[in-house]
């Protein structure tokens, strides 16, 4: 009998050391570390000279815009995070400038983040989105987007909020893992593809980061491709076309401003804000982009004859500026610009998913040859 309650006692003594060393097997693997994102290579960011890390403008531009331009530069739209990890888990931590929200517009796309990974093929691929529930007081996010992951290390690319700013973020990965530069030149260091237009090119209404136009383009051409899409603020201002020219690494300039300006505007600034990229940057190629023809003005009458008027203001000035000798000048029609099946937008103008798809689709055939040559 005290034989069998010594015998108890050990095995009640190694059930409860088996126990804790489960217990701190489980914490160990549940801890994370959280690593800044700044460390990492940020890409498809123009100027290094901004007021803030995720912004897009350089702060030189404050005082010379409109406080509605500033504001919209300071949304985030198209910068990504690139690095490599072999965490079994990869996640993520950010604070939200604004915390803002749009009703037709998913916050997944405008505060949230994708995460993609390069898979063996070379090919960027899906893995998921943070829903974007901000603290309140804090305007803070945390998600992990996946785990149980094979412990290899993997390349990753992590895109930012259109429509919301960013103060702060990290990458979560687990303690004992490595995380570090990307590995894989993707995308190429070297020519940017440089697009400046409104709130269409800035991600409205994309449903998730990764499905606006330019960071679709960035993925089939493998190169940065820069996102100065200001909603509401595509004007073609003079002081915005010497900064885009200045851009050192720029390999093609996309002009895509129709959709917020005037017919007036559209005749008497075109010419001179692509006269101030080809004198200053004459090498660079500049692609000019027609406004889309909004699924409404199909049925509105007023739309139906004042779009084409705003587009044939555009081409004239094309027009002119061949005629006055300006080389490498190219044009895109708004022909099929987001599908001809009247689907291609959430509200009539602002695309979706797909209308974005479609876009890059008649870009990319243009774009390509002239980054390529």
């Amino acid at each position: 009998m005290k034989l069998l309650r010594t015998m108890l006692r050990i095995s009640f003594a190694t059930l409860l050391l088996a126990l804790a060393v489960n217990v701190n097997a489980e914490d160990k693997k549940t801890t994370l570390k959280y690593v800044d994102a700044l460390n990492f290579r940020m890409i498809n960011k123009a100027f290094s000279d901004t007021e803030t890390p995720f912004q897009r403008l350089p702060k030189y531009l404050k005082d010379s815009v409109r406080t509605d331009l500033w504001n919209r530069q300071q949304c985030s739209s198209g910068l990504g995070i690139r690095f490599a990890t072999d965490s079994k888990r990869v996640g993520l931590r950010y604070t939200l400038l604004w915390d803002t929200h749009m009703f037709h517009m998913a916050d997944t796309g405008l505060k949230g983040m994708d995460l993609y990974i390069l898979n063996d093929e070379g090919r960027w691929e899906y893995v998921n989105t943070n829903r974007p529930i901000a603290d309140k007081k804090t305007k803070s996010c945390e998600k992990i987007f996946v785990e149980n992951l094979d412990g290899r290390m993997h390349e990753y690319l992590i895109y930012l909020p259109l429509y919301d700013g960013v103060t702060k973020m990290e990458i979560a990965v687990d303690e004992q893992s490595t995380i570090q530069q990307p590995l894989v030149n993707n995308p190429k260091v070297g020519k940017k593809v440089i697009m400046y237009g409104t709130s269409i090119l800035q991600g409205g209404c994309s449903t998730r980061t990764g499905m606006v136009a330019t960071n679709m383009m960035q993925r089939d051409l493998n190169c940065e491709v820069v996102n100065l899409g200001f909603s509401g603020e595509g004007k073609m201002d003079a002081c915005v076309a010497r900064a885009l020219a200045s851009i050192k690494d720029a390999g093609v300039f996309v002009i895509d401003p129709v959709p917020n300006c005037t017919e007036m505007m559209c005749d008497t600034l075109t010419y001179g804000f692509i006269k101030i990229l080809k004198d200053l940057r004459p090498e660079v190629p500049v692609v000019m982009v027609e406004g889309p023809m909004y699924s409404y003005a199909k049925f509105d009458s007023f739309f139906r004859t004042y779009l084409p008027k705003k587009n044939a203001a555009f081409r004239r000035n094309y027009e002119k500026l061949l005629k006055d000798g300006y080389k490498d000048i190219y044009y895109v029609t708004s022909e099929g610009l987001s599908g001809y099946d009247n689907e291609g937008t959430v509200d009539g103008i602002h695309f979706t998913d797909i209308g974005f798809r479609r876009y890059a689709d008649k870009l990319i055939p243009v774009v390509r040859p002239l980054l390529e040559r």
